[in-house]
């Protein structure tokens, strides 16, 4: 077994050093991933546990490794983890991969599963680097950091304080116009996240700029002067498929993906 590394160095723009609390076993087989990520030269940003300890110092234990890549990327990512003699699996192809070994596994997540946004060039934009078992490696963005983690609303799974550390934490590293191009469909869900911040944090409510709370706020004032929408859609099912289950087959929602004109043509 190899000595123990330091699990984040970061580099010099200031994204905290932490040490996570990771088995040997599945230290060794991230290093390996990510040494063996970098060495194929496919562009790749980790997000995850590591990257929320890079951006707030928090420390928590993980049981897997996310990375981001680009759709085509990905399928060449698993090519050459195939070719290297690592098992791969293709999860689900609207979204999502995993390189594994035994109960091991690295995700590979090429698109947003709740907005079907694929992962493009933008996410590499001013993506910042760390050190992580010995690897160079590119972090999430804050700005796409947070829209990946914004719609994570499950009984199980609740993203919300992360969100609200990124905030706290990274606020002048947030690409504030990119991040409500993000989320212009959902901007309810922005503005919900926003109010989350501010009361959790009523003595940094400056840190959210004047401008986009006062653009959310028109927009839901501008709402409220128009009648329901004449469609029954649960949008509950893109934060979780399980938790609204009922309303689409007993309470006659219709899903908030889907084919559109028919279902407008149906109502």
């Amino acid at each position: 077994m190899r000595a123990r590394r330091s699990a984040l160095m970061t580099q010099a723009d200031a994204l905290h050093s932490t040490e996570l609390r990771v088995p040997p076993e599945r230290e060794d087989f991230y290093a390996e991933c990510l040494s063996l990520l970098a060495r194929s030269g496919y562009p790749f940003l980790l997000s995850g546990t590591y990257a929320l300890s890079c951006y707030t110092g928090i420390i928590r234990p993980t049981k897997d490794v996310d990375v981001f890549a680009k759709p085509s990327d990905a399928l060449k990512i698993l090519a050459y983890f195939q070719e290297h003699g690592v098992p791969v699996e293709m999860v689900d192809e609207r979204w999502l991969a995993r390189i594994t070994r035994g109960e091991l596994f690295m995700d590979v997540i090429f698109n947003i599963p709740t907005s079907g946004t694929p992962i493009n060039d933008e996410w590499f934009i001013d993506a910042p680097k760390a050190r992580v078992y010995d690897t160079v490696v590119h972090l999430v963005p804050p700005t796409e950091f947070i829209w990946s983690k914004i719609f994570v609303q499950d009984r199980y799974r609740y993203d919300g304080a992360d969100v609200a550390h990124v905030i706290l934490r990274k606020h002048d590293a947030i690409d504030w116009k990119r991040l409500l191009e993000h989320l212009e469909l959902y901007w309810e869900v922005l503005l919900v996240a926003l109010l989350n911040f501010r009361f959790i944090y009523p003595s940094e409510r400056d840190l959210v700029p004047r401008w986009l709370m006062t653009e959310l706020l028109e927009r839901l004032n501008a709402q409220l002067s128009m009648a329901p929408p004449g469609v029954k859609v649960c949008r509950g099912r893109i934060f979780s498929p399980r938790d609204y289950e009922i309303d689409v087959t007993e309470w006659g929602f219709s899903e908030a993906f889907g084919n559109l004109e028919e279902r407008y043509e149906r109502h």
